[in-house]
């Protein structure tokens, strides 16, 4: 197991798939993992002929552990632990600006930063096995940086319960306060998450890249801050040509082509 890459990647035409390939630690977020996921979506944000990233974890048992304590535990200093959660917070901003809409599928548990993972993606969907938690009170240890993506994600008292009981809710519960798009048997997610993948790949890449900018962009400002901020964004994609050919074809009831710009 050492010999393999710590992120497994392939592409199937407009979907790139990114799978966390360390099953014997619970997909934990090890040092190299972070560098490896991160540098990965650095690779695929330059690739414009892809929309959609998948993200999963391998073993099926566990999406994500989160951290890795064995690497927290033996760290060296406020220093090490510094720099371990900059790069931590480092790719969970990343997965938000990546240009590509990135879907989080959850076939096992999902729990401290491999939570807050799933929070960062833009779409996540989950088994009705999987399970949520943030349990770092459990450790002694609140669970700070996870909370940022959470609280964004499901609001004020959903993530406070989840922070400050430690426990494992279901898929369910976690579909109900906004965690998850929707709960799919577990004979029915690989299909399910490959059918909304193919359907979103199908848009304009330029428009997705731009929509998830201005949705992010747009989300911490007050009602006029942000319409003067999407008034400006909307007249500048009007000028794209994918916006013009979308209006045409929709005018002249045909299929678009999009370039790939």
């Amino acid at each position: 197991m050492t010999n393999q890459p710590l992120v497994l990647a392939s592409k199937d035409g407009a979907v790139a798939r990114l799978v966390l390939n360390r099953p014997q630690a619970g997909n934990s977020l090890s040092h190299g993992l972070v560098a490896a996921l991160h540098a990965e979506l650095d690779r695929l944000a330059a690739d414009r002929s892809v929309r959609v990233i998948i993200l999963s974890g391998a073993g099926g048992r566990i999406f994500c552990a989160g951290h890795d304590l064995g690497e927290m535990a033996s760290a060296d200093g406020s220093a090490a632990h510094h720099a371990d959660i900059t790069a931590l917070a480092a790719l969970m901003q990343a997965v938000m600006a990546q240009p590509q809409i990135v879907i989080a599928k959850v076939e096992g548990v999902a729990t401290a930063a491999g939570l807050e993972l799933v929070s960062a993606c833009d779409l996540a969907f989950a088994s009705s096995v999987a399970r949520f938690a943030v349990p770092g009170v459990n450790i002694g240890f609140w669970c700070h940086t996870p909370q940022v993506q959470l609280t964004r994600v499901v609001g004020r008292k959903a993530a406070m319960m989840m922070l400050a009981t430690g426990k494992l809710f279901s898929a369910q519960h976690a579909l109900s306060i906004g965690l998850i798009n929707e709960v799919l048997e577990p004979d029915a997610l690989d299909a399910h998450v490959d059918a909304i993948a193919a359907e979103i790949a199908s848009k304009s890449g330029h428009t997705l890249a731009a929509g998830k900018e201005s949705f992010h962009k747009q989300m911490p400002l007050d009602v006029p801050a942000a319409y003067d901020l999407v008034r400006d964004l909307a007249v500048a994609h009007l000028e794209h040509g994918d916006a013009k050919e979308g209006i045409a074809a929709f005018l002249e009831k045909r299929q678009a082509v999009w370039d790939q710009d």
